[in-house]
């Protein structure tokens, strides 16, 4: 695939799986901020606050997800004076909770007007300095009656020095306790925070333990080779194979086989991030080349021809075309059959006979598969001429892939094995048509929980629609 191209590749059912300031400013004009419903969110401070509950218990589910909606009740709203702590939600593997505080508006046109603070907090109890996560989330006080929630929406990038972001006023006291509000019921509210964030920077994270994977190591511009690696490894047949081809005679610094078998065996049983030197090298690549984004497809093709070349004469002989070819029909089809061609015609005026010219047939041409095979790679053509930059460029309209794909009527005649397909892993590319990045999202066990392989040390879950 070539770096402005995306890739998708979809696995036949039939083949195995195995697989967003305040610091509490003690000015009056800051203290004022966050009144207004257009207000910006500020930071709140949490050293001195009160947790809600002595021993905080971790929210259930998986604590990696990159998004996630949890609650939190009140109780005795009617009655709290201190800053007062949720228990923890974990989201990216950091510890989110809800911040909520009785604040007192000093501005004279408010007339010491009372309100709460609400605020969401990220990984409030670590001492480390070196972490940040970006993150959206929208905070909202849920109704007890058929009023609509009140809701408000943040953005921020979370980090040590401002590790909580919100709204020092979220809602004035008045309101809160206004029972046509529907926010108060038996002296209790309840707040319910969305939040979804983006993968931290600068925490210790054991990708192996939190998913079961573990990444490649990006050695410069070696995105769209890990991708293919990452791809071509859940590819679990493919896997078995390459572990089967015979190297014991290979030279260790120049055998791509096996350089690609210790690829695998280390994505498959190792606890850390993967490098991939060895097998560059093996390519014969320098250093100069690790930081050189080329392409992708034509990777691709020389890596299994280099594997089916070493396949031959073993028991794993034909597994690359087994797995990745197909067959196809190229066809002329005429409109008139040879009944009427033979049929009996009036020569009259100009279609008198002409025994020597016969003229020009209307007919169709196209092309109909003979047989899909079992592991289906398709390349979108992402790049196009523009006369007027008289240049390529790339294309960036959406495109989305099926999670269940059938093929049969794509067929000349329908096969033994239906070609139904579930979409295996997509790869994309950010960029234009002079490089960019790479990602793959990978569908291990084909569930739709999808595995995000773009940094060396980051595995995340999602779920794949498009790209």
């Amino acid at each position: 695939m070539n770096h402005v191209k995306d890739g998708k590749t979809l696995t036949n059912e039939n083949v195995e799986h195995d697989v967003e300031m305040e610091n509490h400013l003690k000015t009056e004009e800051d203290q004022e901020r966050g009144e207004d419903a257009n207000m910006i969110p500020v930071n709140g401070d949490t050293d001195n606050e009160k947790g809600a509950n002595n021993q905080e218990e971790d929210m259930e589910g998986d604590e990696s997800r990159a998004e996630t909606t949890f609650t939190y009740t009140i109780e005795n709203i009617s009655k709290l004076k201190d800053s007062i702590l949720s228990p923890s939600c974990m989201v990216r593997n950091l510890p989110w909770k809800v911040l909520a505080m009785p604040r007192w508006s000093q501005n004279p046109e408010r007339h010491n007007q009372k309100t709460l603070g609400l605020f969401l907090q990220c990984n409030g109890d670590s001492d480390s300095t070196s972490w940040s996560c970006n993150a959206t989330a929208a905070i909202k006080i849920i109704t007890h009656n058929d009023a609509e929630p009140f809701t408000r929406k943040i953005q921020h990038l979370f980090y040590s020095k401002e590790n909580d972001w919100g709204y020092s006023h979220f809602v004035s006291w008045n309101e809160l306790m206004d029972p046509a509000k529907g926010f108060v019921k038996d002296d209790k509210i309840t707040i319910e925070v969305h939040v979804k964030a983006d993968a931290p920077h600068g925490v210790s994270w054991d990708s192996k333990k939190h998913t079961g994977f573990v990444g490649l190591k990006n050695q410069g511009a070696t995105c769209y080779m890990n991708s293919l690696l990452q791809t071509l490894y859940f590819t679990n047949k493919l896997r078995k194979a390459t572990y089967l081809m015979p190297t014991e005679s290979d030279d260790p610094e120049k055998s791509v086989p096996l350089s690609l078998q210790r690829v695998f065996y280390e994505l498959q049983f190792g606890d850390k991030p993967v490098g991939t030197k060895k097998l560059t090298k093996s390519f014969g690549w320098e250093t100069f080349d690790t930081f050189m984004q080329h392409d992708v497809q034509e990777l691709c093709r020389v890596l299994l021809e280099n594997m089916e070349s070493k396949m031959k004469d073993t028991v794993v002989d034909g597994t690359i075309p087994r797995l990745f070819e197909g067959k196809m029909l190229s066809y002329i089809r005429f409109y008139e059959s040879f009944d009427d061609y033979v049929k009996q015609e009036s020569l009259e005026g100009d279609n008198k006979y002409d025994a020597g010219d016969y003229g020009l047939q209307e007919a169709e041409k196209g092309v109909v598969f003979v047989s899909f095979p079992p592991i289906l790679h398709l390349h979108l053509l992402r790049f196009m001429y523009d006369p007027m930059a008289d240049a390529y460029v790339k294309i960036n309209e959406k495109f989305e892939f099926p999670e269940r794909l059938c093929l049969d009527k794509y067929q000349n005649k329908k096969d033994k094995t239906p070609a139904n397909y579930v979409l295996h892993a997509v790869l994309v590319h950010s960029g234009d048509n002079h490089g960019g990045h790479y990602v793959v999202y990978i569908n291990p066990k084909g569930d739709g929980k999808v595995c995000d392989q773009y940094e060396a040390s980051t595995t995340t879950f999602l779920k794949l629609k498009c790209a």
